[in-house]
Order: structure tokens, then C-alpha cells, then sequence
């Protein structure tokens, strides 16, 4: 108890030091930052700001009320991370639930870490921690790593090795973005599980998508349920064009495989093949990095 006592004290040392205009720490080589960054400051909770870059977008308002309620009774356990943004004044990385949490049970203060970060390094720390720590959705996480790939700059190589997922999982989040707004809404509701959507996306035209997803939510489909309804979809649209040529349906082996190529290689393949079982497949690439990526995949070098 004596240790607990002793380091919430320090804590709140630290916090006048922060409040110290001759001490207004703006980078990791001022001084006293060392006494500040990455330690853990108990901080005025007016003090902070919520962060624009948080990805979660839905709050559930009892989970929020019975964390409110471990907090009145227990304190915040694990500190939030924050950013300072100008003297004292401070910006959320991580730990939104627990900031608006503590505020509805009147916290004045609240247990931080400090870090020191541009907007690109606080976008990036609340998008990788938001993905590894927090019970996201689906399509939060999906809209999370493309805002890596778009604003960070981050191949899906990178972004496999700093989220600690493997690029076929990153891969299948992705592709969640390609259903209507409908269908991801219903994702994020909890209508459908991600393995639905990952069925779903399969059907290019957004109508039938919604179309499919009713049937889906109206009798309570399986996923693989889900799987042979746009296998049949499919195959019924193979079926409707003017040439035999052109709607010869494929070898089973084929038809079975061709979305595995897609989504291990993360290119539209392309495979035609005769009845008989001959064909040829087609790999696109639009740059020399992708290339090589897809070299790296299919010979391991």
C-alpha cells in the first residue's frame, strides 16, 4: 500500500511540474522531460482533448456505465495515453473509453502516459493500438488499417509486422470495404459476422449484395449457407449471357479456387480453362514493389 501511495504522489509531482510554465516541455530533449515522458502523470481530465484520428465511432452506452461503475469503485487501473499538444494541454491517444468513463463519475484528474507526437505519430499510435487493444468491430477495423495505407503511407507488409497480424487477415478486413454501406452497417450492428461479409463481397453488384443480405437476416443463414447461396448466385450469373463461349462454365477446380488466388495474392487472378482441364492464369501487377511482393509469395524470396 505504502508503494501504491508513494508512486500516485510522484504522480501528482509530476503533474505540478507540467503546470510549471518554465517548465513547458515541447520535445523529448527539453528539460525534465525525462521526468515526464513515458511515465505515468496524474492529469487535470479537463485538461485533455479527445482525438480526431480515434477509429471507434460506437460507444455502447452500458458497457460505458458498468465501466463507470468499476471506476467509482476501483479508481482507472490502467493509465490512458495522451499527447501534449501546447502547455498543459493534452491530446487522447488511447483510452477513450475509460477519459469519458471517468468522466461520468466526476474524475478530476485521471492517470496518463505522456507521449510527444506529430499528428502523422499520434494518427498512427491510435490506429495500431485502437486495432491491438480495443474490441472493435469489423468494419472499424477495416476502416483502421486503410487509414494506415492512405494517411500513413504503410504497405500491408509493414502493416502486417506493426499490428502483428498476418497479411491475409489485413487482406480480408479490407475487402469488408467493398460492400454497400447497408451490408457494412448491418456488419457493425451485429446482423451479420465477418465471415457473411467475406461471402458477401464475392457479389460485385451492390443490389444484389443487399439483396442477398436480407435473405441472410430474414432466415437467419449460416455462414455456410451464406457461402453456396453466392456460389449459386454466381454460377446463375455465368449462366445468363448470350454466348456459350462466353458463359462455358469453368472446371469445379477452377470455380473452386480462383477467389483463394485472389485473396492470398491480393490481385484480381485471372484463369480461363477448356473443359478438358487446360488453361492459363493470369497475374496482374501495377509496380515494380508490387511485383515483387507477389514474387515473395508465390517463391518464398
Amino acid at each position: 500500500m505504502a508503494k501504491a501511495t508513494k508512486k500516485q504522489a510522484l504522480g501528482r509531482g509530476l503533474s505540478a511540474l507540467l503546470k510549471d510554465p518554465e517548465n513547458d516541455i515541447q520535445s523529448a530533449t527539453d528539460r525534465n522531460a525525462d521526468k515526464v515522458v513515458g511515465n505515468i502523470v496524474e492529469l487535470d481530465i479537463d485538461a485533455i482533448e479527445v482525438n480526431p484520428f480515434q477509429p471507434r465511432s460506437n460507444f455502447n452506452d452500458e458497457a460505458l456505465h458498468e465501466l463507470a461503475s468499476s471506476i467509482r469503485e476501483l479508481g482507472v487501473i490502467q493509465p490512458i495515453t495522451v499527447r501534449k499538444l501546447d502547455f498543459n494541454k493534452f491530446q487522447l491517444v488511447s483510452g477513450e473509453r475509460r477519459y469519458r468513463a471517468s468522466r461520468l463519475v466526476g474524475l478530476e484528474t485521471i492517470p496518463a502516459y505522456i507521449r510527444i507526437a506529430n499528428d502523422q505519430e499520434s494518427l498512427e499510435m491510435a490506429l495500431v493500438e485502437n486495432i491491438q487493444r480495443q474490441d472493435l468491430d469489423p468494419i472499424e477495423i477495416a476502416l483502421s488499417y486503410q487509414r494506415l495505407i492512405d494517411d500513413i503511407q504503410l504497405t500491408q507488409e509493414k502493416m502486417s509486422e506493426r499490428v502483428g497480424k498476418k497479411r491475409s487477415t489485413i487482406t480480408n478486413y479490407l475487402r469488408l470495404l467493398k460492400l454497400d454501406p447497408i451490408v457494412q452497417t448491418g456488419i457493425r450492428d451485429g446482423f451479420l459476422s465477418m465471415g457473411h461479409g467475406r461471402a458477401l463481397v464475392n457479389i460485385d453488384k451492390k443490389a444484389d449484395q443487399i439483396a442477398l443480405y436480407e435473405k441472410i437476416v430474414g432466415e437467419n443463414l449460416s455462414v455456410r449457407n451464406t457461402e453456396q447461396a453466392v456460389k449459386a448466385y454466381r454460377e446463375g450469373k455465368k449462366g445468363s449471357g448470350k454466348s456459350n463461349k462466353q458463359t462455358s462454365k469453368k472446371p469445379d477446380f477452377v470455380d473452386d479456387t480462383i477467389d483463394k488466388f485472389t485473396e492470398h495474392l491480393s490481385v484480381k487472378v485471372g484463369i480461363t480453362a477448356s473443359p478438358k482441364g487446360s488453361g492459363k492464369i493470369t497475374i496482374p501487377f501495377h509496380s515494380q514493389e508490387e511485383f515483387k511482393r507477389i514474387q515473395k509469395l508465390i517463391l518464398g524470396q
